[in-house]
């Protein structure tokens, strides 16, 4: 009985290279329907974006149009300068006068909408006619405009043609959009001319000999035929036009009677086509390429790759990278080395970072709870409600818009460093507030450097001692005076912010004084002292320890707080 064996059919390299140039001749013939298919979808796309973008542009117009109509109009009925130019002689003061706030009120309005709108106004029992803003139009087409307008004024269907309706006009062979509101014998008159008004929509590329253009009820141009390219559109037609790819776009005003023309044009080879085609190029040469590369390369380089592969696999399964001696590539095992000595960095530096976030969260959230403090609210609302007992109107004002810029602070100040002079703003704001408590209680004094004026500082640092102040030093036995010195000097080489806050109250208690000094945190568990604990810390961090502060009692009573800050740090 014979013994079957299976064997693999052998085929020779060329039977391989017939498969592999197939396969590649198919992918291109597909690459080259999925690109004519872009392209169709691509010029679909294109034409409803320029559809959108000059519906936008349009309904833009169409609004500054019915702003400009009503403008005009409210002004002829409600406006006395143009009563009182009617009114006095031209050559009067008073005319004089009502012409140059009618020219400033216009002038405005211009430059709300643009240099390219041109305002006139027209007195009929005057027979004067004169631009009320600054005009963009030629002395030439200047001159032919007032005689123009003056002949549609006087003609019976003015009011047809004109009013409330903008309507091109020739002058000197160029069009203009011009708009007559009447109001008994005076009018004004709106206008710009049909190039201005699309200008903004020639900026959209619609190929080398697209263009765009204003055209009125009959499809005759109003705008100068200019393409994209900045060339002279001739007469359509011919054998270069056929075989150009066009797509037209049209877009009406209302209560007008013109509207745009797009026509986006580009040459036989479309540039995506042409794009398409340098792709598939590559897109063979780089295959046929790799082909090569990775046949040569499979045995010395993908094989040892894999294998490190997998071995890496292992960090994320155990933690820790096995051991790699098997390449004989030996940079792969010194990178093999090296990546495990890498893993455990970043483990120590994970943990050390995870640490340090935590403690930024619990600082944070403590300067959160430091910020929010409701008995003081409550404590300004029951002030303003005693003033108002006493019918303290004054007083009432003063303390509402104090605690006002008071919680407007707070609630917006949500930055690592905030301006000195708003910070001493805030403290002077809060101390304004406590005055009105505790009236002559106590009085205080700011003094500051005007070159320390441009300095910052962490916000609230300034308050937490400043309501240490108040909260100890203040009695009804005698009047305390809080100071606050802001200094910028140079200490050691280096510049340094210097603030010192001092009071004339009974001062820090003793082993308060020592625990502060020797920088041994103070007991928090009643609620107290956190303000000035949660500040030590939050210098601490935002400095990265070279803040320092210096706690004392002066000798002739009170207590005394020293901060040295130094410059900013790059990041923070």
């Amino acid at each position: 009985m014979n013994k079957k064996t299976a064997k693999h059919k052998t085929y020779p390299i060329r039977h391989y290279i017939k498969v592999m140039m197939a396969v590649s001749f198919t992918v291109l013939i597909l690459d080259l329907a999925i690109s004519i298919t872009s392209i169709s979808i691509v010029k679909q796309q294109s034409t409803r974006n320029l559809q959108d973008t000059a519906a936008l542009y349009i309904n833009r117009i169409n609004h500054d149009f019915a702003y400009i109509n009503h403008y005009m109009g409210w002004t002829l009925g409600n406006d006395e300068s143009l009563l009182a130019m009617n009114t006095y002689g031209v050559n009067s003061i008073e005319f004089l006068k009502a012409n140059d706030n009618l020219h400033k009120r216009f002038t405005e309005l211009q430059k709300n909408y643009g240099h390219e709108y041109n305002f006139f106004y027209y007195l009929k029992n005057e027979n004067y006619f004169l631009n009320c803003a600054p005009i963009s139009v030629t002395y030439t087409d200047y001159r032919q405009l007032k005689t123009k307008i003056i002949s549609y004024i006087d003609d019976k269907e003015m009011y047809e043609k004109f009013y409330s309706k903008w309507t091109p006009i020739l002058v000197n062979n160029h069009y203009y959009v011009i708009n007559i509101v009447p109001y008994y014998n005076r009018y004004l008159i709106g206008l710009i001319s049909a190039d201005n008004l699309i200008r903004p929509l020639r900026q959209i590329n619609l190929g080398a000999n697209g263009y765009v253009s204003l055209v009125d009820e009959n499809e005759q141009p109003l705008s100068s035929p200019i393409s994209n390219s900045g060339k002279l559109i001739t007469k359509e037609g011919g054998f270069s036009n056929l075989l150009q790819s066009r797509t037209t776009i049209n877009s009406a005003f209302s209560d007008t009677t013109f509207s745009t023309k797009m026509v986006i044009k580009y040459g036989i080879f479309e540039k995506i086509i042409i794009a398409q085609l340098l792709i598939m190029l590559l897109f063979f040469i780089v295959t046929s390429t790799l082909c090569i590369v990775l046949l040569f390369f499979k045995k010395r380089v993908l094989g040892p790759i894999q294998s490190f592969s997998e071995n890496l696999a292992f960090i994320n399964e155990a933690g820790q990278p096995a051991d790699f001696k098997s390449s004989e590539i030996i940079e792969l095992e010194q990178a093999n080395t090296q990546f495990k000595d890498l893993v455990d960095q970043i483990k120590t530096f994970k943990i050390a970072m995870y640490e340090q976030e935590l403690e930024k969260q619990r600082i944070q959230l403590d300067y959160m709870k430091l910020q929010i403090k409701p008995h003081f609210f409550l404590n300004c609302l029951t002030s303003i409600y005693s003033m108002a007992q006493i019918e303290m109107y004054k007083e009432i004002e003063n303390m509402t818009l104090s605690t006002s810029k008071y919680f407007r602070y707070i609630f917006q100040n949500g930055e690592n460093f905030v301006r000195l002079e708003d910070e001493i703003e805030h403290v002077r704001t809060y101390l304004e507030i406590q005055k009105q408590r505790y009236q002559d209680a106590f009085i205080y004094n700011i003094e500051q450097e005007d070159q320390a004026s441009c300095v910052e500082i962490p916000p609230l640092v300034l308050q937490t001692f400043i309501e240490n102040s108040i909260k100890y030093a203040i009695s009804r036995e005698h009047e305390v005076e809080i100071r606050l010195t802001v200094q910028r000097l140079r200490i050691e080489e280096e510049d340094m912010l210097v603030i010192q806050l001092t009071d004339t109250g009974p001062g820090f208690p003793p082993q308060v004084l020592e625990k502060l000094n020797l920088g041994e945190p103070l007991d928090q568990s009643n609620g107290m002292q956190i303000g000035i604990m949660n500040t030590l810390k939050r210098l601490e961090y935002l400095y990265l320890k070279r803040a320092t502060i210096t706690f004392s009692n002066l000798e002739s009573g009170g207590a005394s707080v020293i901060l040295s800050l130094p410059e900013l740090p790059k990041k923070i």
